[in-house]
């Protein structure tokens, strides 16, 4: 087992334990977000009346004077926000993914990006694990439309503690960044002491290799709230003699191109996993990559080319193909080529 590795890293002790601590991913930027203002009093929040869901109701509560409520104008809520960077602020807004950056992209697009102004965006509940909200509210076309942006920096925490240190992070940079949320409750996997740096992956498991041994070997690349199955279903086919390395990929764009390139060179075969898309999303991004630097087989977990409906997270994550036994059918099938 990768017990070294997972020392190395600094995660979670009680990573594959049942009583597992869990917490929502939008938890940790509220949390950040507060630590920020605390920090910077530049930092200033703006919001689509969805305050609470989002987590910006902490910083409202400390910080009444630097939050605006913009109500249900996902349009304005960017395009003042542009306003306020331009004037030296750091402005957050957040809403659902699907209405920013989904109802407001070409706000974005022309008030953020095309003049560079460093813009937080957060989409909170975003995927298919916002469940009973159904397929309008499940956005899983959001990093697609967002990594294509000129100067956007993209950010998928895999959860709440990383999702605190990504919104710190982000809030000492001069670029315009979008931040992807999840809303349900996922298993705590990294601690405060787990590195965190914009633009660099990690290798959270890793199976150690002897020099006399030659097994089967795949790559995992996970990124966000499905982070946690990945390392599940690396355990479970690691007990089943096949050697897995997963990477966790916080930062979309920019990509780290160094450690995809090194994890392919050195498994030979790739399994992406995100809750978004296929087309367009992470696996795509990766696929981008390594069709100029290292061609490998490759197999994509996400959602194929539909729209989502309503039921349980667990029940939608599974009817979609993105649970522990899909991302084990996606490496096997990578073995029998």
């Amino acid at each position: 087992m990768s017990t070294m590795l997972t020392i190395s890293q600094k995660l979670n002790p009680k990573l594959w334990d049942k009583d597992i601590e869990q917490a929502p991913i939008r938890k940790g930027f509220g949390e950040g977000l507060l630590s920020a203002g605390e920090t910077d009093e530049r930092v200033v929040g703006l919001c689509a009346d969805l305050t609470e869901s989002t987590q910006m109701h902490l910083f409202k509560n400390k910080f009444p004077n630097r939050f605006i409520e913009m109500g249900v104008a996902e349009q304005n809520l960017v395009t003042v926000a542009s306003g306020m960077a331009a004037m030296g602020k750091i402005p957050f807004c957040t809403s659902y993914a699907m209405f920013s950056p989904g109802r407001n992209w070409e706000q974005i697009r022309t008030t953020i990006c095309y003049n560079d102004r460093p813009v937080k965006i957060v989409g909170s509940h975003a995927g298919v694990s916002v469940g009973p909200d159904g397929g309008t509210h499940q956005a899983v076309e959001d990093l697609a439309i967002m990594r294509v942006l000129p100067n956007m920096c993209v950010l998928s925490p895999c959860d709440a503690i990383e999702a605190k240190k990504a919104t710190l992070a982000c809030a000492k940079t001069k670029t315009p960044t979008y931040i992807r949320l999840a809303r349900e409750k996922t298993p705590i996997i990294t601690t405060v002491e787990t590195p965190f740096e914009i633009g660099k992956a990690q290798i959270f498991y890793k199976t150690p290799i002897t020099n006399n041994q030659s097994p089967k070997r795949v790559g995992i690349i996970a990124t966000g709230g499905l982070l946690y199955k990945a390392l599940v279903a690396a355990k479970e086919l690691e007990e089943e003699g096949i050697a897995v390395t997963v990477l966790n990929l916080a930062t979309i764009k920019p990509l780290d191109v160094e450690a995809i390139t090194e994890l392919a060179r050195e498994c030979g075969k790739l399994v992406t996993v995100e809750e978004h898309q296929i087309a367009g999303g992470m696996g795509s991004a990766v696929a981008e990559v390594l069709a100029r630097t290292t061609p490998v087989p490759m197999e994509f977990v996400g959602v194929k080319d539909v729209f989502g409906q309503s039921g349980s997270p667990e029940q939608i994550v599974e009817h979609y193909g993105m649970g522990v036994s899909h991302i084990k059918q996606a490496v096997q099938r990578l073995i029998l080529r």
